[in-house]
């Protein structure tokens, strides 16, 4: 929220509720799934008391606006906002709406979004594409960049690394796929070195791996723009976030999108970057029943060195260096236009 008062750095915690719904899901597992039922029946509630809390903050800041960036906390302060006759934005990272802010989506004035208006359901008249926000350590890395960035992790320049990374969570289906191409890999490619973020719990006994010299199993990447900055070729997750900050690096990625994700936004957001060629998409149902589907196309990737630049330059197209700005002058021109209006009555 922007406030006219000084005091605007402020965090607050609101009641809101969860809807818990799964891609693909039939009508008929939904009614039996009487766990998931309740807990959408509780969190119902939540959102309503949300609401009048939402109210309550509302009136205490005198916003001239309000932002809302997708998630099931928006709701309540949306629907607040809406009955306060507040000017509202939206952004959405995803290629997909966010069911939160379809939520509130008839309240909202303007929704800024990732990719074009033709991939959401909104009014067209209400979108404007603004790309998604990276982090600034985030930046287009040269060849001259990925040595300097292998040197500072302890990689030798001269060689191969393949980064993997199913998010800060981890991937099961993706961990283990690649843990049973260890072996085959490493035989093959002597130059070869593989840094991966297994996710918080998942690294396993480090004596399971201690035969191969060349592997990093870590939980948790803190300074992930410095491994992927030095990495040839990333096996990644299709999380919004996560694309764009790989594509502002211009990196060659294997994605392996979620396939029970909510709306099948990772699906989505996968098939984007695929129409483009700005990435190799594998399905996670194939890569489960035959790991050397995904082999296959590391192999490709290491040895073809003008396809992997190739993946990596159409890949970078798509990132959007000045999309925090964009999105900033908007709302700041939606706060500027409701004090101009308040200013008249």
């Amino acid at each position: 929220m922007l406030d006219g008062n000084t005091d605007i750095d402020k965090v607050t915690s609101i009641y809101a509720g969860k809807f818990r719904r799964y891609h693909n899901e039939s009508w008929l597992r939904r009614f039996i799934d009487i766990k998931t039922n309740l807990l959408n029946l509780r969190d119902a509630v939540f959102v309503v008391v949300g609401f009048f809390q939402s109210l309550r903050l509302l009136r205490k800041y005198r916003p001239q606006a309000v932002f809302l960036k997708g998630g099931f906390v928006g709701v309540p302060v949306g629907l607040a906002a809406g009955a306060r006759r507040l000017p509202i934005i939206t952004h959405d990272s995803d290629a997909v709406a966010g069911l939160a802010n379809r939520l509130v989506s008839r309240l909202t004035l303007l929704h800024t979004t990732a990719l074009p208006a033709d991939y959401y359901s909104y009014p067209k008249n209400k979108v404007k594409q603004v790309g998604v926000i990276v982090a600034q350590k985030y930046q287009p890395v040269s060849e001259a960049g990925v040595i300097e960035a292998k040197q500072e992790i302890g990689i030798p320049k001269d060689a191969t690394l393949l980064l993997i990374t199913g998010g800060s969570t981890g991937a099961i289906a993706v961990n283990e796929a690649i843990e049973r191409l260890y072996k085959e890999l490493f035989a093959k490619y002597s130059n070869l070195y593989i840094i991966h973020q297994t996710g918080k719990g998942k690294a396993g006994e480090p004596s399971k791996y201690a035969d191969y010299s060349r592997l990093q199993r870590i939980e948790l990447l803190k300074d992930m723009h410095l491994y992927s900055a030095a990495a040839d070729i990333i096996v990644m997750r299709a999380g919004a976030n996560t694309l764009a900050e790989f594509a502002m690096q211009a990196k060659a990625c294997i994605v392996i999108p979620s396939p029970h994700l909510p709306g099948g936004h990772q699906l989505l957001n996968a098939a984007y970057f695929q129409e483009r060629d700005a990435a190799v998409v594998l399905d996670q149902a194939e890569i489960e029943m035959s790991p050397q589907l995904l082999s296959s196309h590391i192999a490709t990737l290491i040895k073809d060195k003008q396809r992997r630049e190739q993946i990596a330059k159409n890949m970078h197209k798509e990132a959007q260096r000045n999309a925090g700005q964009l999105l900033s002058d908007e709302i700041y021109q939606l706060a500027s236009d409701r004090s101009s209006d308040a200013s008249k009555k």
